[in-house]
């Protein structure tokens, strides 16, 4: 009989070594007394108890990592984050990111941008999935595997080179998931296949193969890892992924939704049961009458919410806590509004007045509440008869630009950006029930037509943003329980893919690139705050947006307007939201020539018939080329963020979608939906 090929005992050779490292580890020896002791393998691991070895060009690498996470039984996730600060980037002074607030979390984003660092890296000859191929990371030969452990699912991704830096030494490789993580489920990543730009294979590093090969190692505290390691190539193996070739694996648990929801939660529920059935407090402190042909008031003034900061609630203030350890408020913060009223509601011009749908509006970056009166939010409120409120997004408003020159020299200051805006959410679902509740705005003279009748159709509120407005709208929608559609202008999520894509990061980004002169501690600074980000952005509440809503909250419906080569807010962030969210895109979404995808608008399935009641997205396309396919900001042709609000038959879209039992109607005819400059 022939010898059974080599490749029928690898298995059971490698279960083997596998087997005896580990009982060298425990100091487990043989029936005769002998211990079996594997082949050592020296490997440079000098902080072995707080980096981890797999990746040794920063300590953090590979992130996010369980590595830097403990057992912590009273967490939903059952891990708790244990960052040490001398672990944390620094920045020119020195000074270390303090990860206190980092530790409170259970796990890491659901967004999670994965990283780490292999040198000489060829992506396209290694044939790693480009933003524009999202779907080939899912053959099955694909070189960067995702995989939920908990479920055994793929899935998608892309991937690139950080673009942002000027030398190969500092350019990690960023991993991009195409879909947010599902919270609190443990998720494996896994590399194999990689080719250097000199054409050659990419041989795995030393402490890698030493997991992979069951070989022992100089470093204790390492090899005491092997059944966690173990672990990892199991999910992997029923995966159907094989641990021969492996260049790197590891895994990392996302952050529980109660982890990421529960402090802005907390706030909603206790400020509306303080409140009760009764109307905010407001005063109206101004009103300006006729202001053109589409404003026939401008209404400004304050109203009183539950202040759940400290102190004043001025920027740097953080959350107030507790004895549960949880935000408790804390006194009254005075939250400034201002409100459009149309002509057409106030019947000053026909003599019949007519009660106006009333909508939240969301600013844009760093702005301010008189963003309410833009031409195109006048527009939409006279030809749609709209009354448009807004206050400051508190953490992300004008009042907060010195704060955030600050947090972008010591991002150990980033919490109190997370913070505020948590508290700035409370203040919008306030302002939303004084549009819609009998004692609330309706019932002021600035807000009544000639004969004395509100000029508010108090029976359903409405969302409509830009921007940021977009963005933090996203988990505004999430958390409210007194809109429930909403319109989210030019969004996307997840700021750690989004800075590093818009020309809006240039400015800061001279401020942030001087603090931070390790280059490749730049990005990995940008996903630790993205951590945080969570709290006060779409990316942490995208999974309950729409059809699985948060707690003692309903389900909404959104339309999210995107903007074909937006500089300001990156498309393919948008993409990942919808996909998210399980938003239907009008197809065909763009002009022909502008498609650069493998399979245009991959993951996101077209709608199938108008008018759509779900939740949905529509490309405008203005004539800007595609952006580029890596972290950097579209330069070439001109920017059309501005355009989809700009545009009448997108803001006939917006206005029949944001009425009760609305829908999404076809305003393109279906075709590409085109905006002619």
């Amino acid at each position: 009989m022939t010898n059974p090929p080599r490749i029928l005992f690898a298995p059971l050779l490698r279960l083997a070594s596998v087997l005896a490292a580990t009982l060298a580890v425990a100091g487990c020896g043989d029936s005769s007394g002998g211990a079996y002791v594997p082949p050592l393998l020296t490997i440079e691991a000098p902080d072995a108890g707080r980096c981890d070895p797999l990746d040794t060009r920063v300590c953090l690498f590979p992130f996010p990592n369980d590595f830097y996470t403990v057992e912590d039984p009273g967490a939903d996730t059952g891990r708790r984050v244990a960052l040490v600060r001398d672990s944390m980037p620094a920045n020119v002074a020195g000074v270390r990111v303090d990860p206190a607030e980092w530790n409170r979390n259970d796990g890491f984003s659901p967004g999670a941008l994965l990283q780490t660092y292999v040198a000489g890296l060829d992506v396209a000859a290694s044939g790693i999935p480009a933003v524009t191929d999202i779907g080939s990371s899912l053959r099955e030969d694909a070189p960067i595997v995702l995989i939920d452990a908990e479920t055994g699912e793929r899935k998608p991704l892309w991937a690139e080179l950080d673009a942002s830096v000027s030398s190969d030494e500092e350019r990690a490789l960023l991993i991009r998931p195409a879909v947010n993580l599902l919270e609190g489920h443990r998720h494996v990543v896994a590399m194999r296949g990689l080719v250097g730009r000199d054409g050659a294979p990419i041989a795995a590093g030393d402490a890698f193969r030493a997991m992979r090969d069951g070989l022992r190692t100089n470093v204790p505290e390492f090899d005491a890892r092997r059944p966690a390691f173990e672990r990892i190539f199991t999910d992997l193996a029923n995966a159907g992924v094989g641990r021969d070739d492996l260049y790197l694996a590891w895994d990392f648990t996302v952050a529980s939704r109660r982890n990421l929801t529960e402090r802005v939660l907390r706030m909603r529920d206790d400020a509306f049961a303080r409140l009760g059935a009764a109307a905010p407090a407001f005063q109206v402190t101004e009103v300006a009458e006729n202001v053109d042909d589409r404003v026939a008031r401008r209404v400004k003034g304050t109203f009183d919410v539950p202040k759940y900061l400290v102190g004043t609630g001025k920027p740097p203030a953080r959350i107030h806590y507790g004895a549960d350890g949880l935000p408790a408020a804390d006194g009254t913060f005075t939250a400034v509004f201002e409100c459009i009223v149309p002509h057409v509601a106030v019947g000053d011009r026909t003599g019949v007045p007519k009660p106006a749908r009333p909508s939240l509006y969301g600013h844009g970056l760093l702005g301010d509440e008189g963003e309410v009166a833009a031409g195109n939010v006048r527009s939409m409120a006279e030809e749609h008869d709209f009354v448009f409120c807004a206050t400051k997004w508190l953490g992300m408003s004008e009042d907060d630009v010195e704060n955030a020159v600050n947090i972008l020299q010591d991002l150990s200051k980033f919490p109190t950006l997370a913070d505020r805006a948590q508290q700035g959410f409370v203040d919008f679902l306030f302002l939303g029930r004084l549009m819609i509740h009998p004692q609330g705005l309706g019932s002021h003279p600035a807000f009544q037509s000639a004969d004395g009748k509100s000029v508010i159709d108090g029976s359903e509120l409405f969302y409509d943003g830009n921007s940021q407005g977009g963005i933090m709208g996203g988990a505004l929608t999430a958390i409210s329980t007194d809109f429930r559609r909403a319109v989210l202008g030019v969004p996307g999520m997840n700021y750690s893919t989004l800075l590093q894509r818009s020309v809006d990061w240039d400015v800061y980004r001279s401020i942030y690139d001087p603090a931070y002169p390790a280059q490749i501690d730049r990005g990995l600074g940008l996903n630790l705050i993205q951590m945080l980000w969570d709290r006060a952005e779409a990316n942490g509440f995208a999974q309950h947006m729409t059809d699985d809503p948060l707690p003692n909250t309903p389900p909404h419906t959104v339309l999210m307007h995107v903007a074909f080569g937006d500089w300001q807010v990156a498309i393919a962030a948008a993409d990942v939201e919808a996909r998210t969210i399980g938003a239907r895109i009008h197809a065909p979404s763009i002009l022909p020539e502008h498609n650069v995808d493998v399979v245009p608008n991959w993951g996101i399935e077209p709608i199938p018939s108008y008018p759509w009641g779900g939740s949905a997205i529509v490309v405008w396309d203005s004539g800007t080329p595609a952006p580029p396919t890596t972290n950097l900001a579209p330069s070439v042709g001109r920017d059309p963020h501005g355009d989809p609000r700009s545009n009448a038959a997108a803001r006939v879209q917006k206005s029949e979608f944001l009425r009760t039992n609305g829908a999404v109607v076809d305003v393109c005819q279906g075709a590409p939906c085109v905006i002619r400059r």
